[in-house]
């Protein structure tokens, strides 16, 4: 006679519990970042008053333009080192243009603010782009590509000034560069307009990575490019997008610093890669335990 075994199946109770487990491990961020919330208003009773959260959201947003960047490019499996020298490079170039023009032979050309900040997002783009062409093109690690970029953008933007600030940011009206300081001041219904434009970018990035082609192009590189190329994945286009979006974010952090002090100083925005790295490893980390849930392979 022949013994039969009878596989063990788990228990409700078991199952719950895992359940539990794995929602702790994804709120994991969340929850550190409501017990120290807990703390400072114990200790501050007007912690979490309008003021201080409005406060804390426009220093906080900064960050998050960033990380929103950063979270793209790491996803597709690369790092860009640069886009603290792209936040000081794009303010001292608005700041330029504002206070000095662009001179071309004996004349001087002004432009108005809403022609100064789109010129900034674009040298924000381009120098996305450059680190992509320098990644795609000619085969460089990324880690180096944008180390190099990070230095070139900072010596530009000590060059532009000779090290100097760039003050008195209001503009002239003569010259019709009046309003820059609005970016960075002005409030809609209440909240600061930063705020507003976090929002904005923080959903058109969530729905880009969920809910298009091109997100979900994004994760197959940055989990094997090789077979993503194979899929029929663009894979150079997917990472000019990233870079360049990176840069984009970088590029209004710039400005928005440079509007809120009324004053650009090329040194700004050193270190802030660090911080963006820091927090969009984070970032990601909680949207590849989302993840590992899912079968994604019916999309290739």
């Amino acid at each position: 006679m022949s013994a039969t075994t009878i596989p063990l199946s788990k228990s409700p109770t078991t199952t719950s519990n895992e359940a539990f487990v794995m929602l702790l491990l994804r709120l994991r961020t969340f929850i550190a970042l409501f017990l120290v919330a807990g703390f400072f208003a114990f200790m501050a009773p007007n912690f979490f008053s309008a003021e201080n959260a409005l406060i804390m959201s426009k220093h906080v947003a900064l960050n998050a333009f960033l990380a929103i960047g950063m979270t793209y490019v790491i996803v597709s499996g690369g790092i860009d080192l640069s886009v603290g020298s792209i936040v000081g490079l794009t303010g001292m170039v608005a700041g330029g243009l504002i206070l000095h023009g662009l001179s071309i032979g004996d004349y001087v050309i002004y432009f108005n603010v809403a022609e100064i900040i789109a010129i900034s997002l674009l040298l924000g783009m381009f120098i996305g782009a450059v680190n992509a062409f320098l990644i795609t093109r000619l085969n460089v690690a990324p880690f180096i590509a944008t180390l190099g970029t990070l230095y070139v953008a900072r010596g530009i933007a000590l060059l532009s000034s000779d090290g100097a600030t760039f003050p008195n940011l209001e503009g002239n009206p003569e010259n019709g560069t009046t309003g820059f300081p609005l970016l960075g001041t002005m409030s809609v219904l209440g909240v600061p307009l930063v705020i507003w434009l976090l929002v904005l970018v923080g959903v058109a990035a969530a729905y880009l990575g969920a809910r298009t082609p091109l997100g979900r192009h994004i994760y197959a590189v940055g989990g094997n490019e090789r077979a993503a190329m194979l899929s029929g994945v663009k894979v150079n286009q997917v990472k000019y997008f990233v870079y360049m979006f990176s840069g984009l974010c970088a590029a209004i952090v710039g400005l928005i610093i440079s509007s809120q002090l009324v004053a650009a100083h090329p040194l700004t925005g050193e270190t802030f890669e660090l911080n963006a790295i820091k927090s969009s490893c984070g970032s990601r980390r909680y949207v590849d335990d989302g993840r590992s849930r899912q079968d994604w392979r019916h999309h290739y």
